[in-house]
């Protein structure tokens, strides 16, 4: 039996993919949903090429479906469905503290009957900023809402400075309530490293984003 994970990209996706695998899941797809308007990844608007140069880098295969606002739950189930008889037993989720997202993944999970898995539940933000960054996993800052976070630090490392800038400003070391969104681009389930090597910042819906025009595997 194997695992799938739901994949955004950032930082708690890919550190609960790790614990999962740490702990003996075999993970057989990411899951990554694009949004049918923007092309982009839902909700952190990333450029959906990046998340696939992120499953080549990690050798784990990609579905990536497309989704709309007003279909959400609906296509998500139905793209998790098409894995499923391949002997999947179970999803792997990033959530923290969120209960309404943890009572909408355990209701879906049921209604496709997998098991949902939520290895970062309960711990604290500090604790997995901890482990993510102990563990050797390198991210970028992909959007920030400009109310929280100037916008200098978009396309700049998850790291020590920022840590100790949203210190400063009392915000949620993990972002949890979409306060920033990040792209993991390399550690150590990572075979090659993600290079962004041209882009800019650009505003829409309330938050800075980055908008890679060229990217890479580098070593």
């Amino acid at each position: 039996m194997s695992y799938i994970v739901s994949w955004s990209g950032g930082k708690e996706s890919c550190l609960a993919c790790y614990e999962a695998m740490r702990r003996g899941y075999q993970i057989s797809h990411l899951v990554n949903f694009i949004s049918r308007e923007s092309r982009r990844v839902s909700f952190h608007e990333v450029d959906a090429g990046l998340v696939r140069l992120q499953s080549e880098a990690l050798g784990i295969p990609l579905l990536q479906p497309e989704t709309t606002p007003d279909g959400y739950e609906q296509e998500f189930k139905a793209a998790v469905r098409r894995l499923i008889p391949g002997g999947v037993e179970g999803m792997v989720f990033g959530d923290i503290y969120m209960q309404e997202h943890l009572d909408w993944v355990e209701k879906v999970c049921a209604d496709l009957g997998i098991r949902a898995v939520e290895p970062l539940w309960g711990r604290s933000t500090p604790d997995i900023m901890l482990a993510f960054m102990g563990y050797g996993f390198e991210a970028i800052v992909v959007a920030a809402q400009p109310a929280l976070i100037e916008e200098r630090w978009i396309g700049r490392p998850v790291d020590g400075p920022f840590i100790d800038y949203l210190k400063s400003k009392n915000i949620d070391l993990c972002g949890e309530n979409g306060e920033y969104h990040t792209l993991v681009t390399g550690g150590p389930i990572f075979r090659r490293k993600i290079r962004v090597v041209e882009s800019r910042t650009v505003s829409r819906n309330n938050y800075w984003f980055l908008d890679a025009v060229k990217y890479e595997l580098g070593d």
